[in-house]
């Protein structure tokens, strides 16, 4: 059974750092794309990054570029998420997921076929 279990959100105050884990089990994931999304009350879940695992190769959306960084160390079959610079507009809870494809990076919610129960994140002013 495939599983992915986020960890490391909490509360922050507005330009500080949090670093968000997602440890997947039941697959190698060292060929597959491991992606965050993440979703604010009210709001539809979006993307926040990716990082493939043949290549390394990663993708940020443009409200996190230069202020999030994503890993992945495919030998403990874990991915993680460097935030910093924290925004109050960043607090949502944020999901881990798994894309099997083996061709470009993809940003879709339905591209990915595994999922985490997600992490809540809040930042205050």
């Amino acid at each position: 059974q495939v599983q992915l279990v986020e960890s490391g959100g909490g509360l922050v105050q507005a330009g500080g750092s949090l670093r968000l884990s997602c440890a997947a089990s039941g697959r190698t994931f060292s060929r597959f794309t491991m992606g965050w999304f993440r979703q604010a009350p009210g709001k539809e879940r979006e993307f926040v990054a990716a990082i493939k695992g043949t290549t390394g190769r990663t993708l940020y959306s443009d409200s996190v570029k230069g202020r999030f960084t994503i890993s992945g160390d495919n030998a403990k079959n874990t991915v993680n998420l460097q935030m910093n610079s924290l925004k109050p507009e960043d607090t949502a809870v944020y999901y881990c997921a798994a894309d099997q494809s083996l061709v470009i990076i993809r940003t879709t919610i339905e591209a990915y076929e595994y999922w985490g129960q997600g992490t809540q994140v809040t930042v205050s002013s």
